[in-house]
């Protein structure tokens, strides 16, 4: 497998519409790094109010659903994470993963030095998904961090294949986060067990 350089990440943007962006034109001098391609933080948030939750139990999701809200905030705004506190955000940009590729979100460095990672386990992106990107925003350090939508919080890597997937990720009967847009909680209760 290799990574794409920017060269090739310029060409998948521009004929395969890898990377696009309805919201706000993608900007390709800000964005496009040697080997990576900068993501923006949407504008929806989904937080779980664990103060009235009791746990969340894996084989039956209708407590995380009563008790999971979505936030909207402005870029002018930001939104706080507090120490410890743990929020679903998602990116601006829509991924468009062709199916001879696989690509992985990393955090930049840049926010992982004031404590905040933005994808807790979630940072792989299978062949032929389609949608915007959740990402799982925690706060390790101890103060609390405003971060603002718009601002570039994460990245993404695009990687080659040994050969195209012959059952791309939406191709799948069991996919649950195919076309998903803003901040979207765990459908761990449409999974096959």
């Amino acid at each position: 497998m290799a990574i794409l350089s920017d060269k090739d990440l310029k060409k998948l943007i521009q004929d395969k519409n890898a990377i696009y962006c309805e919201e706000k034109e993608l900007d390709l001098d800000l964005q496009l790094g040697p080997s990576s391609f900068d993501l923006r933080l949407g504008y929806e948030f989904g937080v779980l109010n664990t103060r009235k939750l009791e746990l969340i139990d894996a084989q039956d999701m209708s407590s995380y659903e009563d008790y999971i809200t979505k936030e909207t905030h402005r870029p002018d705004e930001g939104v706080v994470i507090h120490p410890g506190e743990f929020i679903l955000g998602s990116t601006l940009e829509h991924i468009n993963v062709p199916d001879e590729l696989v690509a992985r979100v990393e955090g930049r460095s840049s926010y992982g030095r004031l404590g905040i990672i933005v994808h807790a386990t979630a940072g792989f992106v299978d062949p032929g998904f389609e949608g915007d990107i959740t990402l799982e925003i925690q706060n390790l350090g101890n103060a609390p961090v405003k971060i603002y939508p718009e601002d570039r919080v994460c990245q993404l890597v695009f990687e080659t294949m040994t050969s195209k997937a012959e059952k791309p990720y939406g191709d799948k009967e069991d996919t649950k986060y195919m076309g998903q847009t803003g901040a979207t909680g765990s459908k761990l209760n449409k999974e096959k067990r």
